[in-house]
């Protein structure tokens, strides 16, 4: 497998072509490595620079992250942008860039794992952006109590919580990352949760008028689900290695 390979492998279960309209990452090869072969491909949320010295020390030819180094505009290559790209050059490694492809995915996708985390049934799509669906909704096979559904994704409270809605709860409504605008679509639909990774200032009133609970558990933490699924995904078929980066940013 080379870098070009490896493309080809995303693209053909990530739909990075045709969310390229709408998607202001650039997704792909973001930093390309010569034609050598590639035997290990490092995962990770982030591409900073200590993640790619990570990735280098594990010995990989191409990083795969959700959050890359372009996003829509021109940017001079100095500074902190200058230095990763130096250590990737440096260390001959490509750098692979997936953003709201892999946010939603319906099977591999960070809401997807979120989802599943929940132990939602009957998902369907949901949190539009742009007429696209990144996020999902769905029941619970069996009501449970808020606390308990909180305690599924994470043993710690979430950063923001507003509990403002039953306490028992028989639907949940997720958007991984910066998805905190979609309370609003989870208000008119009537879900009893909604879970995402950030919280903004300008929903709380609207939660606690609308009885609604919201739970924001960090951009970082919701945004592990996916890459992690994809490390498992090559691991498996390629009999390649695909080590997962974890470093947490409390965010």
């Amino acid at each position: 497998m080379t870098a070009k390979d490896f493309d080809l492998w995303c693209r053909s279960f990530l739909e990075i072509d045709s969310l390229s309209s709408i998607d202001i990452s650039l997704n792909g090869i973001q930093v390309d490595r010569d034609g050598s072969p590639v035997k290990t491909v490092a995962f990770a949320v982030d591409a900073s620079l200590e993640t790619i010295n990570r990735a280098r020390e594990l010995g990989a030819e191409v990083l795969f992250v959700h959050h890359g180094l372009f996003w829509g505009r021109s940017v001079p290559i100095r500074g902190y942008i200058r230095e990763r790209i130096k250590l990737l050059l440096d260390s001959n490694m490509a750098l692979y860039a997936c953003h709201l492809p892999l946010d939603c995915h319906p099977q591999l996708g960070n809401n997807a794992g979120i989802a599943a985390r929940l132990g939602l049934a009957d998902l369907r799509p949901f949190g539009y952006f742009h007429g696209v669906p990144v996020g999902l909704k769905g029941h619970f096979a069996e009501p449970l109590s808020l606390d308990a559904a909180l305690q599924r994704l994470s043993a710690d409270p979430p950063l923001a919580l507003i509990p403002a809605g039953p306490a028992i709860i028989g639907s949940a409504a997720v958007v991984s990352g910066s998805g905190a605008s979609n309370v609003g679509e989870a208000i008119e639909e009537g879900i009893d949760l909604f879970v995402t990774g950030t919280a903004e200032h300008e929903i709380y009133h609207m939660a606690v008028e609308s009885g609604i609970n919201f739970a924001a558990f960090g951009h970082y933490a919701t945004e592990t689900y996916g890459p992690r699924a994809v490390a498992e995904k090559f691991a498996r078929e390629t009999g390649l290695a695909g080590p997962f980066i974890d470093l947490p940013t409390g965010l």
